[in-house]
């Protein structure tokens, strides 16, 4: 699958508004959210990152999958949830704060082994390192929007999987990078 245009702008809107909905249907189970399966793109088995930024622009929930095990329209669903409700660094999303909420869905392509860190593109890529028994993922879009290089990037990945700063050098150490097709709603009218 690539990312270039993989959803037009009327149907990120629509996916947008599903989110949104998943996300007030715990507030209110009067509403069914009902997405079309933009010609069978939904029904793909695909994963995502649903991500909830506040109003004045922090980080306010972001959970996904790295790896594909359900169509994309489901994934989406969990996802809205968990972002909103099961994110451990943040407390549950309340009722007066969803429509505040500012939300980015990320769709991921399939991981693909790298043999190098030297491999990795800033801005491309997302990337997942492993050393030992130790892992953590960042989107394509967290080095552009922090302003770092890869090293910088490869170092904070390190220490997000709770390893040495550098350990992303280490002989142990394994990679596999993804792309992501990003949308929100500050982007989408």
């Amino acid at each position: 699958m690539s990312t270039k245009e993989l959803f037009d702008p009327v149907e990120q809107s629509e996916i947008l508004r599903y989110v949104r909905e998943m996300i007030h249907t715990r507030f209110d189970d009067s509403i069914s959210p009902e997405i079309s399966a933009m010609d069978g793109k939904l029904e793909e088995e695909m994963s995502c990152f649903v991500t909830l930024h506040s109003a004045n622009g922090m980080l306010r929930g972001c959970i996904g999958n790295i790896a594909a095990f359900e169509p994309l329209a489901e994934n989406l669903a969990r996802n809205a949830i968990n972002a909103a409700f099961n994110d451990p660094r943040f407390p549950p999303v309340a009722v007066d704060e969803i429509d505040e909420l500012e939300i980015e869905v990320s769709v991921l392509t399939p991981m693909q082994k790298i043999d190098s860190a030297n491999e990795f593109e800033v801005g491309k890529h997302g990337i997942v390192l492993r050393c030992n028994t130790r892992s953590a993922v960042f989107l394509p879009q967290v080095a552009p929007e922090q302003g770092w290089d890869a090293a910088t990037t490869l170092t904070h990945l390190s220490m997000k999987a709770g390893l040495h700063p550098d350990s992303w050098k280490s002989p142990d150490a394994e990679f596999e990078v993804f792309e992501a097709f990003v949308f929100s709603e500050k982007d989408v009218s």
